[in-house]
């Protein structure tokens, strides 16, 4: 009888729970057995397997053959256990020592051939890895950057099978030449889900890049939207932008991410690992240091928005904008279903999806961007008064957002259609992402000088309880917010957004707590009344 074991990752989410891969071979008729939660694409791994082996120059054992995974209790799926699996038959036929299988954590893809073929979620397979004490981990050789981000453990990148049985065996190397046809390397075909990255961008438009395809000078007009811009990306705030086609809604929001700072290692790796599970990482980077941009079309479906799928969930796209930005543009032409699924992450930046294969939790802090025209034509705030939709129509489309859903928003700005003395003035271009992203920069480096003992790093994170008990504004200058909180046109939610705002406004001006005009100037932005204060942030004193 032979028996050897190694480990591999099974993925639930983007949490991964290491998983004991086990052969025993005994005497007895022919057969392949594979226990302990597979789905179908792992139980199809007995073929590839089988192959790969036997392509590889290895002999496949004529005996009775069980491959147990364990924990059996947790769901397996993927393709990512073929390379734990075949190691771990070679050690049972003592192909190779089962004593050097032991404490090796094994991800891969096996071809018939006997190349090792990437997977998605490696990122999140060797944090879990490393997290429950493992040292040393095999990945394909594509993947290996993404591994070697993980610090404290050891990677091991291979091509073939070849290639591990020789190195496990200390045997000559066997050098695997890669594909030099012109063609792109079929083996990166395993990190890319088709279809999964359609409206995200994880690559490029930054302040700090050469190449500045958002610039906000770019923006003609439309001084308060774009102050709202920048104290959204201060403070995390988000934001309502309403007003009519054409008028500049999109070019705000694709230029919020390139103002926002970059992120944080830690930020780094939790925004990689969501978007190694969903197949999205940008080829070449192993590593998303900049704030995602996800913007799906208005006929997504609820799955779609905050992920779902058969089996384990997968994430939607409230997770791959996680630290970034979800930009919903036409909101209201949204399912109400799916905009109101919305407010369990807003609140708690995590989304919890129940399926019978299990319970998943996945990040989704992100900044929401809201985008809706004032009527179903999009003319209703014309001069002339050129809309011909009905009183009904308008109230029937503007209700679609409901109003909690709006509570939580913490901007919101009426964008006006732009002037033609606007569009045709010569040198009246506004400031650049580099000088609005720098000021950005500065408030944020205050706000977390201020937080520094404690678990939040923006505005926006803070309790309001904390907020209203811990740091004060100057004394008198809530007195209009909470005048407004008693004549029912704040809600206590809203009242603890405007001081949040009005701490970030106060980061921005360089104060050190809000005084009345910061308040003034957060009410304007959460109720868009006008408060008789300059728009322009960085003309402030």
């Amino acid at each position: 009888m032979g028996f050897a074991r190694t480990c591999s990752v099974a993925l639930v989410g983007v949490e991964g729970v290491v998983v004991e891969v086990q052969a025993d071979l005994e005497p007895g008729v022919a057969a392949f057995t594979l226990v302990g939660l597979p789905d179908k694409s792992l139980t199809e791994s007995r073929d590839r397997v089988r192959a790969a082996v036997v392509n590889s120059g290895g002999e496949w054992p004529q005996k009775k053959l069980t491959v147990g995974l364990s924990p059996a209790s947790v769901p397996k799926g993927g393709s990512g256990f073929d390379l734990a699996v075949a190691c771990a038959v070679l050690g049972a036929s003592e192909r190779i020592d089962p004593r050097v299988l032991a404490d090796i954590v094994m991800i891969g893809e096996l071809g018939l051939d006997g190349r090792v073929r990437p997977v998605r979620g490696v990122l999140p397979a060797v944090l879990a890895a490393a997290d429950a004490g493992y040292e040393q981990v095999v990945v394909p050789e594509c993947t290996a950057a993404e591994a070697t981000l993980v610090p404290g453990v050891s990677v091991l990148g291979v091509r073939s099978l070849r290639q591990l049985i020789a190195v496990l065996t200390d045997e000559p190397v066997p050098d695997e030449a890669p594909d030099d046809t012109g063609r792109p390397d079929p083996l990166m075909a395993g990190l890319s889900l088709p279809g999964a990255g359609l409206g995200v961008d994880v690559s490029g438009g930054r302040a700090a890049d050469d190449d500045h395809r958002h610039d906000l000078a770019d923006v003609v007009g439309q001084i308060s939207a774009r102050t709202a811009i920048e104290v959204a990306a201060a403070g995390g705030h988000h934001v309502f932008l309403q007003g009519p086609p054409g008028a500049g809604k999109t070019m705000l929001a694709e230029r919020l991410p390139t103002i926002m700072p970059r992120l944080t290692r830690e930020e780094s790796l939790e925004v990689t690992a969501v978007h190694s599970v969903a197949g999205m990482l940008p080829p070449g980077k192993p590593l998303v240091d900049i704030p995602p941009f996800c913007a799906p079309h208005h006929s997504s479906t609820m799955q779609s928005l905050v992920g779902g799928g058969k089996g384990i969930a997968r994430p939607g796209a409230v997770s791959l904008a996680h630290r970034g930005v979800l930009f919903l543009d036409e909101a209201p032409e949204f399912s109400s279903h799916a905009l109101d699924a919305l407010r369990q992450p807003l609140e708690s930046g995590y989304v919890v999806i129940a399926r019978s294969a299990g319970v998943v939790r996945l990040p989704s802090r992100f900044q929401m961007l809201l985008a809706a025209n004032p009527c179903p034509c999009g003319r209703f705030s014309f001069t002339g008064n050129a809309c011909e939709c009905s009183p009904p129509s308008i109230r029937r489309y503007q209700s679609r957002l409901s109003g909690p859903l709006l509570d939580r928003v913490d901007l919101r700005v009426e964008v006006e259609p732009v002037t033609r003395s606007e569009l045709t003035a010569a040198g009246t271009r506004g400031e650049t992402t580099r000088v609005v992203a720098e000021r950005v920069r500065e408030a944020r480096d205050r706000a977390a000088a201020r937080y520094r003992d404690t678990p939040w790093r923006t505005n926006s994170d803070v309790p309001g309880h904390e907020l209203r008990t811990r740091w004060h504004a100057v004394p008198g200058a809530m007195t209009e917010a909470e005048s407004s909180l008693e004549r029912g046109t704040l809600t206590a939610r809203g009242l603890d957004r405007v001081l949040r705002v009005a701490w970030t406004v106060a980061d921005l001006a360089g104060h050190d707590r809000p005084d009345e005009t910061d308040v003034a100037l957060a009410l304007q932005l959460r109720t868009g009344v006008p408060r008789g204060v300059p728009m322009v942030l960085g003309a402030r004193p």
